[in-house]
């Protein structure tokens, strides 16, 4: 459980949250409970790792109100439009036998030891986090999916899940999907045996010679016919004598 500390804000003006923000300070509030609500500040620095966590706001922390310690959770944070910097968090106590709706994150495990993923198959993810219903004093952290012993076909229903005591998913009139293990999109072609391979370069190869071998028979019958009609072969010269000029006459 993360702690962290509070200090309670007695303004609640535009201009202190303002001022407060530019000291490296969240203005927050806390609510819920019989207690009524307080209005507070956050060290930036404080919250700078965990905030960005995907399990933030499903996450329970203590938090140190100047002295004075509570459970809370929290339920929403304001981001800035352009810096996307944290400005504002709400809080909610944690009342001990009261239930919390919550978008708890899956997480999977054991990849290596799934049949279809290592045949190639894809995790397909349906459900990145389920909504449930919580007791405040047994909040999980995530949804864990063991994907040991899973085929290519398989789909991992919220019922094969095993969640915690007394946490309910909120969605009760159907056995949903989280996740499926699918067939590969791209089959690969099996490659082919080396003696196959092999005949077939070898066919190739003879295919180019009987090819070759024509061409040469065919210019030879060539030859042959223009010596039986008497037309002589045409040898060119390719130093043809320069002509001589008439000499001028005087």
């Amino acid at each position: 459980m993360s702690n962290l500390k509070a200090t309670i804000r007695k303004s609640i003006s535009s201009g202190s949250n303002n001022k407060l923000r530019a000291e490296g300070f969240i203005p927050a509030i806390l609510y819920g409970g019989k207690n009524p609500n307080q209005n507070l500040s956050i060290d930036k620095k404080d919250v700078a790792t965990i905030i960005k966590s995907e399990t933030f706001l499903s996450k329970v922390l203590e938090l140190d109100i100047e002295g004075k310690k509570e459970k809370v959770i929290p339920r929403e944070v304001t981001f800035h439009v352009v810096s996307e910097e944290p400005i504002h968090i709400d809080f909610m106590r944690i009342v001990s036998g009261k239930k919390i709706i919550l978008e708890i994150p899956v997480k999977f495990i054991n990849h290596p030891d799934s049949p279809g993923l290592k045949r190639g198959g894809v995790l397909n993810i349906v459900r990145r986090k389920v909504e449930l219903k919580c007791p405040a004093e047994n909040i999980p952290n995530d949804i864990t999916v063991d994907l040991a012993g899973l085929d290519i076909g398989t789909s991992i229903k919220i019922s094969s899940v095993k969640l915690p005591d007394n946490v309910l998913p909120t969605i009760t009139d159907r056995d949903f999907v989280v996740a499926t293990v699918a067939a590969p999109t791209i089959i690969k072609e099996p490659e082919k045996p080396a003696e196959e391979a092999a005949v077939e370069g070898a066919e190739g190869e003879a295919a180019a010679e009987g090819t070759e071998t024509a061409a040469k028979d065919s210019d030879a019958a060539k030859k042959d016919e223009k010596a039986k009609d008497g037309t002589p072969e045409k040898k060119v010269d390719e130093k043809k004598p320069a002509e001589k000029k008439p000499a001028e006459k005087k």
